[in-house]
This record gives structure tokens, C-alpha cells and sequence, in this order.
């Protein structure tokens, strides 16, 4: 199901609200298969991100029986898209780790620093 609605959003989809780069980074049916929350992380501003979420609303209607003809469901699921932050939240995490990074490279006139005490030998005297 996620490779037809993501082949959908690539290549057919033809709301000119949805722009920007679109990737479906998930999908979650229920047992019944009667309702699909697809995730979907949207690159853009924050007015192409809300321009672009209407466009999936109007669309899904479109989708819904696109994706039961597909895969010849007796009863196509009715899509949710819902917004994943999952991947903004990944490269915010890689760019506080970047900046760890080179906060801990010494530069040419420091002193290097002494390594932490080992565990159990904090109160030993030297």
C-alpha cells in the first residue's frame, strides 16, 4: 500500500497545492482494513506544508479507490495523512551531534584534557 500511494504521489498526482518534496515514510491499516493512516514528511515551508497537506486531503478520496483497485481490496481504506516529523526530528538530532563534534575537537593551543575518572575510583586519591 505504501508503494502505491507513494508511486501516486510521484508521478500522478495532479493538485498543484502539493508541492515540495513528499515522502511516504509509512503506512498503518487497521485490522478491518477499513481506515490507513498514511505518515508523510513534507520538505518546504510551513505554507507549503499546510498547502501541501489540503492537496493530500482533497486527493485522498482519489487515492483511496486507486489503492483498492490495486490491490483488489473488496473494501478500499479510507486514508488519513498524517504528518511525520520523524525525519526533521532525525536531521535536527544529526545536527546537535555535529555540533557536539566539533565543539570536542581541541583546537592547536589547547591543552588536551584529562580523561574522566574510571568508575569506583572517584574518592581514590593518586
Amino acid at each position: 500500500m505504501r508503494e502505491e500511494i507513494a508511486t501516486f504521489l510521484a508521478n500522478d498526482v495532479k493538485d498543484p497545492r502539493i508541492m515540495g518534496l513528499v515522502t511516504v515514510t509509512g503506512v498503518e491499516i487497521t485490522r478491518d482494513l477499513r481506515h490507513a493512516r498514511v505518515f508523510v514528511s513534507v520538505f518546504g515551508s510551513d505554507s507549503q506544508r499546510s498547502a501541501t497537506f489540503e492537496g493530500l486531503d482533497n486527493v485522498a478520496t482519489h487515492l483511496r479507490g486507486r489503492v483498492g483497485r490495486a490491490l483488489r481490496l473488496r473494501v478500499a481504506p479510507e486514508i488519513k495523512f498524517v504528518n511525520d516529523e520523524s525525519i526533521a526530528h532525525a536531521a535536527h538530532i544529526e545536527s546537535l551531534l555535529a555540533q557536539v563534534r566539533q565543539d570536542l575537537v581541541p583546537g592547536p593551543g589547547d591543552p588536551p584534557e584529562p580523561p574522566p575518572p574510571a568508575p569506583g575510583d572517584e574518592g581514590r586519591a593518586s
